[in-house]
C-alpha cells in the first residue's frame, strides 16, 4: 500500500466544519471545504511521495493499474472518490453518458471552446453513501405531481398545461427560456424546499425545476445511484461518493455558472423515475457494499474491530478512513491511516487486510 496525501476542493457550497473535525484539524477552517478528493483525476490527483498519482501511473500504467484495467479503460483510474461535506445546495446538475461525453468533448475542442461543458471524454456515474441524514434531489418525478406543486403561480401557467399534459421536456424547455425571477418568488411563498434554495439563490430559474425532481431524505449509510442523463442536486449532509473519473457537468440551475440550455436538454433523459435509493448489502462480517449497474468502480464500508478483516478486492483500490486508526496490508506492505487519510493499493498487490479499530471506504474495480 502506498500512503497518499488527498486534496481538498473549496467550492462555496462546502462546510468548514466537517473534513477538517474529520481530519483532527481546528475549526472552522479558514474557507469551505467541500470535498476531498482520493484518486488520480488530473484536475486534483492524491500525492504518493511528493509525485503526483496521475502522472505515476502515466508512466507505469501496467504496474500501478494492471494489463485489465488498462485494456478496459486506458492507461488512467477509471474512478474517484471524494468526501463530500454540503452546507448549501449544489447546482442542479446533470452528467453525459459515454458516447454523449466523447462525442461532445471532441466537437468542443474541434470548435476551440473555451469554457466547456465536456472537460473530458468520459461519462461520470456516480453512488453517494450517507454518513448522516442527507437531502438530495435525484431523477424526474411525476409530471402530474410537479404541475400540482406549481399550478396556480402567476407565470407558470404555460408550464403547468405541459406537465398536465405529461410533455416534461416541452416544459423544462419552456422554464429555462422564459423570465422566471417574479415565479420564483411566489414559489418561494409557498413550498418550503423552494424558500430553502431561494435564501441561497435568489431569482435562480433553479429553485423552481427543484420542484420537477424526487425530492430524497437518506439515512446513515443508504445510497443515492445517479446514473448518466439524469438530473440531481445534493442540498445537505455528508457523504462518499465512488463515480466515474469525469468532471463533465451540465447545470440547469441553482448556480452562477453557466446554464447552456441546448446542451442540457439533449443530454437529459425525461423518463420520470422512483428515487433511486440503494441499500446497504452485507457482504462480510463488518463488510458493506452497494450494487451499482457499471464496471467503473465499487465501493466497500470496512469496519474494523478486534480481528482482522481481509477482503479479495481486485485492484487497483483506494481507501479513506473515517474514523478511528486503520492499518491496511496488501502485498507491497502496511500503511497506517487514521481519521481523513488514505491509501493506494497496486493492481497486483493480492488480498486486503484491515486491522485496527475504526471505518474505512474502498473503491476498487
Amino acid at each position: 500500500m502506498l500512503r497518499l496525501q488527498s486534496q481538498i476542493r473549496g467550492y462555496a457550497w462546502g462546510s468548514r466544519e466537517v473534513i477538517a473535525r474529520i481530519q483532527g484539524r481546528p475549526t472552522p477552517s479558514p474557507g469551505p471545504e467541500a470535498e476531498l478528493w482520493v484518486g488520480a483525476h488530473p484536475d486534483n490527483p492524491s500525492i504518493v511521495d511528493g509525485q503526483p498519482l496521475d502522472k505515476l501511473i502515466a508512466a507505469a500504467p501496467a504496474e500501478y493499474l494492471g494489463a485489465r484495467a488498462v485494456s478496459a479503460f486506458g492507461p488512467r483510474l477509471p474512478y474517484l472518490m471524494k468526501l463530500l461535506a454540503a452546507e448549501r445546495p449544489l447546482s442542479v446538475q446533470v452528467h453525459p453518458d459515454a458516447r454523449q461525453a466523447a462525442e461532445g468533448h471532441a466537437a468542443e475542442v474541434a470548435a476551440g471552446v473555451v469554457e466547456r461543458s465536456y472537460a473530458d471524454p468520459y461519462h461520470k456515474p456516480e453512488l453517494l453513501v450517507a454518513l448522516g441524514d442527507f437531502e438530495a434531489m435525484c431523477g424526474f418525478r411525476d409530471p402530474a405531481e410537479s404541475a400540482s406543486a406549481l399550478r396556480g403561480v402567476d407565470g407558470l401557467a404555460p408550464v403547468v398545461e405541459l406537465l398536465e399534459e405529461g410533455r416534461l421536456e416541452a416544459a423544462l424547455r419552456t422554464l429555462l427560456t422564459m423570465d422566471t425571477a417574479k415565479a420564483v418568488e411566489r414559489v418561494a411563498q409557498r413550498d418550503p424546499l423552494a424558500a430553502r434554495l431561494a435564501r441561497f439563490y435568489p431569482g435562480d430559474v433553479g429553485v423552481i425545476v427543484a420542484l420537477l425532481l424526487n425530492h430524497v431524505r437518506l439515512r446513515a449509510g443508504e445510497a443515492v445511484w445517479m446514473p448518466p442523463r439524469t438530473p440531481h442536486s445534493y442540498v445537505e449532509g455528508v457523504g462518499v461518493e465512488a463515480m466515474a473519473a469525469s468532471d463533465n457537468v451540465l447545470r440547469g440551475g441553482l448556480t452562477p455558472k453557466r446554464v447552456d440550455v441546448p446542451e442540457l436538454m439533449r443530454v437529459l433523459s425525461f423518463e420520470p423515475s422512483r428515487p433511486p435509493v440503494v441499500a446497504p448489502v452485507d457482504v462480510a462480517p463488518g463488510v458493506v457494499t452497494w450494487a451499482v449497474p457499471v464496471p467503473d468502480f465499487r465501493l466497500h464500508r470496512v469496519a474494523v474491530s478486534g480481528s482482522p478483516t481481509r477482503l479479495d478486492l481486485p485492484g487497483p483500490r483506494t481507501v479513506l478512513c473515517l474514523a478511528g486508526t486503520v492499518t491496511v496490508t496488501d502485498a507491497a506492505g502496511a500503511v497506517e491511516i487514521r481519521a481523513g487519510e488514505s491509501a493506494f493499493g497496486l493492481a497486483d498487490g493480492g488480498l486486503l487486510t484491515f486491522a485496527g479499530t475504526g471505518e474505512a471506504y474502498v473503491t476498487s474495480l
